[in-house]
This record gives C-alpha cells, sequence and structure tokens, in this order.
C-alpha cells in the first residue's frame, strides 16, 4: 500500500475532475479497508504541489468578472449548481493538501482518518452535482468559474493552524450559513435530484467544520494557547474580509464553533 502522503499527491496532480474523485475515493476505501483490519497505514512524506491540476474548463475568472445570474431561472439554477460544483472539487483537493503539506507535525492517526473520510465525501459531493448538472443539460467546466478558490491554501501553505482556521472553520462554516437558502431555492424549482444532493451535502459539512474545530483545539492544547484568541489572530491575518452574517448558530455549534468564535470578526458585529 502507498504511504497516505503520496496517495494525496496522486490525487491533486490528477486534473479531471471526476477521475480526481474516483482516484480520491479508491484511495479513501484501501485507508479505510486497512484501518478496519488492524492496520496502520505509513503516512510517509511527501511534496504536494503548490497548486493542483485542474482541468482545461471551466475557465477561472476573477470573482468580479464571473457573470452573475438570477436563481430563478433555470440558466441561474445551472450556474449556481456549477458555483457547487467547483467549491466541491476544490474541497477535495484542500482536504488531501492538508494531509500531505503537514506531515512534518506528528498527528494522532484519527486526524488522519477524519481528513481522510472528509476527501471521500466531497469527492461524493462534487460527482453528486455533477450528476445533477448533467441531468439539467450541463455540465461541470460549462461556465466560467473563481479563481480565488484556492487562495486560502497558498496564504496558510506553511502555516498549519492558520489552515484549519481558514478552510473548515471560516470557508466551510459559510456553506452551513448559506446551503438552507440555496435548497430553498431548488425546492421551489422543483428540481428534486439537487435538493437531495444538497441535503446530503449539508449534513455532512457539520463534520468537516467539526474535524476542523476539533484539530484546530487539540492543537491549541499542545502548545498552551487560547484556542478563541489564536483563531481569531489567525483569521484576521489570512481571510480577507469580515465575515458576512446571517450565520447559522445551531448547525455551527453542531460543529463546536461558539458564537464568541465568530460574531467579533464579523462586519456587523453584535452590541
Amino acid at each position: 500500500m502507498k504511504t497516505l502522503a503520496n496517495m494525496a499527491v496522486e490525487v491533486l496532480s490528477t486534473a479531471d475532475g471526476r477521475a480526481k474523485t474516483a482516484l480520491s475515493r479508491d484511495y479513501a476505501a484501501q485507508w479505510f479497508a486497512a484501518r478496519a483490519a488492524g492496520e496502520t497505514p505509513e503516512i510517509g512524506a511527501a511534496t504536494p504541489p503548490l497548486h493542483p491540476a485542474r482541468p482545461e474548463k471551466p475557465e477561472l475568472l476573477s470573482p468580479r468578472d464571473v457573470p452573475r445570474r438570477r436563481p430563478g431561472s433555470r440558466p441561474g439554477q445551472i450556474a449556481l449548481l456549477h458555483a457547487v460544483g467547483h467549491i466541491e472539487l476544490n474541497a477535495v483537493d484542500l482536504h488531501w493538501d492538508i494531509i500531505a503539506r503537514f506531515t512534518d507535525v506528528k498527528m494522532p492517526i484519527g486526524f488522519y482518518d477524519d481528513w481522510v473520510k472528509a476527501a471521500d465525501e466531497e469527492s461524493k459531493h462534487f460527482n453528486l452535482i455533477c450528476d445533477c448538472l448533467e441531468d439539467l443539460d450541463s455540465f461541470y467546466g460549462d461556465l466560467p468559474a473563481h479563481a480565488g478558490m484556492w487562495r486560502a491554501a497558498e496564504d496558510t501553505v506553511d502555516d498549519f493552524m492558520g489552515r484549519l482556521a481558514v478552510v473548515p472553520m471560516v470557508l466551510e462554516a459559510r456553506g452551513l450559513d448559506v446551503t438552507p437558502g440555496m435548497i430553498d431555492i431548488f425546492r421551489k424549482a422543483k428540481l428534486d435530484q439537487v435538493v437531495e444532493a444538497l441535503e446530503v451535502i449539508y449534513a455532512e459539512e457539520v463534520g468537516h467544520v467539526a474535524y476542523g474545530s476539533k484539530w484546530f483545539h487539540f492543537l491549541c492544547g499542545r502548545h498552551d494557547l487560547d484556542p478563541k484568541e489564536v483563531f481569531h489572530k489567525l483569521v484576521r491575518k489570512y481571510f480577507h474580509g469580515a465575515l458576512k452574517p446571517p450565520f447559522n448558530e445551531e448547525k455551527r455549534a453542531e460543529a463546536g464553533l461558539p458564537p464568541d468564535f465568530y460574531w467579533p470578526l464579523a462586519d456587523d458585529p453584535r452590541p
């Protein structure tokens, strides 16, 4: 069996979205089969690429240049789905990248269990969204996409705690805030396949935010640091802009994010 770090780099180096996620799911299955057999696979060490391989399409544009479409129309609904697919593909790479990028930090095996599981679920999410797009006579790559999705990874390339703070605890937590509204849009449009896919994504993303919070707190404890204070400092350093309410406080709490972590960072903080 290959080392986990080498598996991660292979996923990151695969360009096609469907091929990337197939490899991701295969390696996750191998990992969990070994763990179920009582084996502890070797983590190893590898050098992940600074940027993951990407397909020729979609064309990646500056956020301000990505066309805006109203979600009340079918083209707008397809554009929204395409944006979700792009987020999910980036999430696959982000989760494999955190596995390979920080192998110099000794972590419990449970850390790797969590992030392999998260990468596997993100791979499933990407494929669910691709299936929905194809059912609507579109496909991932048919529309331009946001070029800034990998910025958080670049900014935190040498800061493990910064990566945990910004990716799962800010960006993925934002998904918990906005997904219920997206589900409503597609329910009104009577697109049941999309609603089912988004409900799966919504339920599983809580776990990904929770993994981030758990291992962030673990590292703070290891270094005798105040988690809230460190979180505020790292988000202000690496996240560009304020956090945007309204927040899904119930799901954030379920994921281990109390309000005093994120409200002080909001663009309209509570009095």
